[in-house]
């Protein structure tokens, strides 16, 4: 896998900048690297008139901008931050550009293989962000999580580029497990945030005990495929009632912090992560399946 050999000015382009691909453009740009963000539609307009990432509070970070991604320049690196159903458009522009490093970060529960052949294996990273983050009418709302887990990456030359440019990163090798463990974990939690945000008082015990089957199925789905659970401490949720899960959903819907932090998810990826944990379970998931939202 090509590395760069230094942690200042990298070129950098960053594919989706919404809230996360943004908050990282923001923070590469002003870490002196050279950062390129690719975009569409109404926020690839906002981008060409500022030339820049512009906060809520007014601080900018000057960026180059992009309706596509130049299959000619060498880049250092590829942030790909869109949704996991938007990317396979992208994959044969990615395949064919000359960039040194792809690093996928998004929430997904399929196979990486495909990614890594399609870019190739020795250039394609995986990640995923600590972060909270919104595009307000144009502008970046973010939020980088510094207590528990940082963002995660599978290489650890850049989890030193986003560290020393203020977003804390940390290594993980075994992507696959990692991230088929948080999407067992984040469906429920998503799906229990998302009905607190509508009703405003929290989820019921009897929702609360269907969100807590779906984990503990999405859990064995993990392991299932051949996967270990990931982190390990996750494993202590496998072992847990579900009743006892159940309260905790219960309980966690009722915390304004979680729910605010939780719900910014978009709506329609509960329903995205379902459908892809239900193709790769051997024999479906009834379980996962009832909580699906229609």
């Amino acid at each position: 896998m090509s590395h760069p050999t230094e942690t200042r000015g990298l070129r950098v382009a960053v594919i989706g900048p919404g809230g996360i691909g943004s908050t990282f453009a923001f923070h590469l740009s002003r870490a002196g690297h050279d950062v390129t963000v690719v975009a569409r539609g109404d926020r690839l307009q906002r981008l060409r008139c500022d030339e820049a990432i512009v906060t809520v509070t007014g601080e900018r970070a000057a960026v180059h901008v992009a309706d596509a991604l130049d299959p000619t320049t060498a880049w250092d690196l590829v942030l790909v931050t869109v949704l996991a159903a938007e990317v396979e458009v992208l994959l044969p522009s990615l395949a064919d550009c000359a960039a040194h490093t792809i690093m996928f970060m998004f929430n997904t529960f399929r196979s990486l293989d495909r990614l890594r052949d399609t870019v190739g294996t020795q250039r394609a990273v995986f990640g995923f962000p600590a972060i909270v983050a919104g595009i307000e009418e144009g502008e970046l709302s973010s939020t980088i999580l510094r207590r528990g887990a940082p963002t995660i990456v599978s290489d650890r030359r850049w989890a030193t580029v986003f560290s020393e440019a203020g977003i804390p990163s940390s290594t993980q090798p075994d992507m696959q497990s990692w991230l088929r463990t948080h999407v067992a974990l984040v469906v429920p939690l998503m799906l229990a945030a998302h009905s607190a945000s509508r009703n405003g008082r929290g989820v019921d015990r009897h929702e609360a005990a269907k969100l807590a089957r779906a984990l503990r199925e999405g859990l064995h789905l993990v392991r299932e495929l051949g996967n270990s659970l990931t982190p390990s401490a996750f494993a202590i949720l496998d072992r847990l009632p579900v009743p006892v899960i159940a309260a905790i959903l219960w309980a966690l819907s009722r915390l304004p912090a979680f729910v605010r932090t939780v719900s910014v998810a978009p709506k329609d990826e509960p329903a995205a992560l379902i459908d892809e944990m239900n193709s790769a379970a051997p024999q479906g998931t009834q379980g996962i399946l009832t909580v699906r939202p229609r």
